[in-house]
């Protein structure tokens, strides 16, 4: 005889097996709690936590500990378990407490990514598609006010679509050669609405050089960083302006000295013209 019960439930775990493996891929958390997950859903308690442990360095070198709880909860109407948020502890240095914040998941709208939670701890700005309470889809910056904090976690300030804050353009205002050819630029834009502390290449004066930028919503604009991560004034806006000032004083010098010469040549052909020819 078969079992229909046994079966109903080893199909049920299944799926929801599937669905949690696909909510950690897709939160940023790969393939690698398969067994971990198939064990805990099998003991059927109403909830449990995997732990996670890893180096972020974001593409310049640093020791940046990331060690993430993440917590799953049974749905007290069915035996499905549901990934319900993530306990982030961000140790910079050693031996010293970490950052910590709890990140949700969201049903209706973009969650917030592994990554995306490691640069909002950072301090950067993050872009998502969100949803309001009418289930609106709408676009907005999130940044970390690590001054306002509400039950443990800091509050996540929100830029809205409306407020104004425009990346590219932001982003224009600096010889940035990617920009330049549409494929790199939509590759610095996608990376850093993501938070990254994205590399790119300035030119000043004909001269290139590597920098780093991150989005600035707050105060619409983008911090600048040299390759020692040092923040950068707008040096390189005032450089540009600097050198286009002194093309332009260049050129007005150029095309002010043409016209004196026109001019002198205009007045050597009319005194020639005047001279009068001698009587034989």
């Amino acid at each position: 005889m078969i079992n229909i019960t046994g079966f109903y439930t080893n199909t049920m775990n299944e799926k929801n097996l599937d669905y949690l493996k696909d909510q950690l891929k897709y939160t940023g958390f790969g393939e690698t709690f398969d067994a971990e997950l198939r064990e805990n859903i099998m003991k059927g308690e109403k909830d449990f936590k995997i732990m996670h442990t890893g180096i972020i360095n974001n593409g310049v070198p640093n020791k940046d500990t990331l060690t993430v709880e993440l917590n799953f909860k049974k749905s007290e109407q069915t035996d499905m378990y549901f990934f319900n948020s993530y306990h982030v502890n961000l140790q910079k240095e050693e031996n010293k407490p970490g950052l910590e914040q709890t990140f949700y998941i969201n049903k209706d709208s973009a969650s917030i990514t592994m990554k995306e939670a490691y640069n909002l701890m950072e301090g950067r700005s993050v872009n998502k598609d969100l949803k309001n309470k009418e289930g609106e889809g709408y676009n907005c910056w999130l940044k970390i006010d690590f001054k306002q904090s509400d039950n443990g976690n800091f509050k996540l300030n929100q830029y809205h679509q409306n407020y104004g804050y425009d990346l590219e353009a932001s982003l224009s205002k600096h010889s940035i050669k990617e920009l330049n050819t549409p494929q790199y630029k939509e590759d610095l834009l996608n990376s850093l609405k993501k938070g990254n502390l994205q590399s790119a290449t300035f030119v000043v004066s004909g001269v290139e050089s590597k920098m780093f930028v991150e989005a600035n919503p707050q105060f619409k604009t983008v911090n600048v960083y040299d390759e020692n991560l040092q923040r950068i004034n707008h040096r390189e806006s005032k450089e540009e302006k600097k050198a286009e000032s002194q093309k332009e004083s260049v050129s007005k010098d150029q095309k002010k000295n043409l016209d004196s010469d026109e001019g002198d040549s205009g007045r050597k052909d009319n005194k020639v013209k005047k001279r009068k020819t001698p009587s034989l």
